[in-house]
C-alpha cells in the first residue's frame, strides 16, 4: 500500500506503508522518481530520471507542505510510535 498524500501537477508525493521508520516521503511522476527525509532536515535520499532542476522544485514544494507531510505520516503510521 502507498498511500497518496497529495499530487501538484504530474507529481505524486506518496508514502510506502512497509519502510523505514525515518519521516520520508517518495514522488514519482512520468519522468522518474525520488525519496526525500524530511528530518532531522529536508535531504534527497535517491532519484532517478529528475533533473536538478526538478529535484529543487521539488525539495522546495516538501519545505512548503512540510507539516502537512508529518502530519499524515503520523495519521497513517500511528501504531508505529512516530
Amino acid at each position: 500500500m502507498s498511500p497518496t498524500v497529495f499530487k501538484i501537477g504530474k507529481y505524486r508525493f506518496h508514502f510506502f506503508s512497509k519502510e523505514e521508520n525515518r519521516i520520508h516521503v517518495h514522488i514519482i511522476s512520468p519522468e522518474g522518481e525520488a525519496k526525500f527525509w524530511l528530518e532531522p532536515t529536508i535531504a534527497l535520499v535517491n532519484y532517478s530520471g529528475f533533473s536538478k532542476t526538478q529535484l529543487n522544485s521539488l525539495q522546495k514544494i516538501i519545505e512548503e507542505h512540510k507539516n502537512e507531510i508529518i502530519k499524515k505520516w503520523k495519521e497513517h503510521f500511528k501504531t508505529r510510535n512516530n
